[in-house]
């Protein structure tokens, strides 16, 4: 057997082979560290060859290079000007000793979001309790964050987990209707964790023979949004809905964009997230 056709997407390797057993080709697809490939037995190396320069002639409109296949991933710290961002509203807000009124005035109260404020559903992400409230938060979006950014860009990452994030304060609002008021960026955190749990859903439901394999992602995020965002006190219905938005975003950005967009447009979706921020503290 001689590898005929390296460095394939998983469609492609799985499209590649259907064409060959049409032929009758005897074939061997075989899955590498992020690619696949084919190899075929030397005697019908040119006649695969041919199949499939046939197929690919004839499919020019759906055939996609095998670089699809790759993720460019992108350094970035901007997790944690982002848990600095988070420590300096609580140490402001702390040292001043408006707590109780801002909790009041921003946290995410359902009444008084279904009453219109829904500047509260963004503002109550960057309110905490106390210290280890602060902290817990300050080391789930560093973390979680950093990675959403890398998969997405810095820009659009943090716009996706803000408005992760934010919806699921809303949702979470119109579940309860009154009576429930929430704090903390907690619900974003569990966006991002969302965001990547749907992300690498659906990368491994389009590989060929993965699709059962591409349930452990959503799982292993339920499984933490269970161990982590169900602690004493936690609001788990908000963690939930965060999360939900996050997987469906994150699932959307795996579908149709794939990889980060260019800087102009970070740097815009990064203006975006700042205006949405700075409208919310102005109702």
């Amino acid at each position: 057997m001689i590898t005929l056709f390296p460095g394939l997407t998983g469609k492609q390797a799985e499209t590649y082979g259907l064409v060959l057993s049409a032929l009758g080709i005897c074939h061997r697809i075989k899955r590498q560290a992020h690619t696949w490939e084919i190899s075929v037995p030397a005697a019908d190396s040119e006649k695969a060859r041919m199949a499939v320069e046939a197929y690919r002639q004839e499919n020019q409109d759906r055939f996609r290079p095998s670089r699809d296949v790759f993720h460019r991933f992108t350094g970035t710290w901007t997790g944690l000007w982002v848990a600095a961002l988070l420590l300096a509203v609580h140490v402001t807000v702390a040292t001043r000793q408006i707590h109780e009124p801002f909790i009041r005035f921003y946290g995410a109260s359902a009444r008084h979001i279904l009453d219109g404020a829904l500047y509260r559903c963004v503002t109550a992400l960057l309110i905490h309790a106390d210290a280890v409230h602060l902290v817990g938060n300050m080391a789930g979006i560093a973390l979680f964050g950093t990675a959403v950014c890398s998969l997405t860009g810095w820009g659009a990452g943090w716009l996706m987990i803000l408005l992760s994030g934010s919806a699921g304060n809303f949702l979470n609002a119109f579940l309860f209707e009154t009576g429930h008021i929430s704090i903390g960026a907690s619900t974003a955190v569990f966006g991002a964790l969302g965001i990547l749990s749907g992300h690498q859903f659906v990368g491994k439901y389009r590989l060929p023979g993965q699709r059962l394999k591409a349930l452990l992602p959503l799982g292993g995020g339920v499984a933490l949004l269970g161990l982590l965002g169900s602690a004493a006190h936690s609001d788990i219905t908000a963690h939930m809905f965060g999360f939900l938005c996050g997987t469906g975003m994150g699932a959307c950005w795996a579908l149709w964009i794939r990889q980060p967009p260019p800087e102009k447009y970070q740097i815009g979706s990064a203006c975006i997230a700042v205006l949405i921020l700075l409208l919310s503290w102005m109702p």
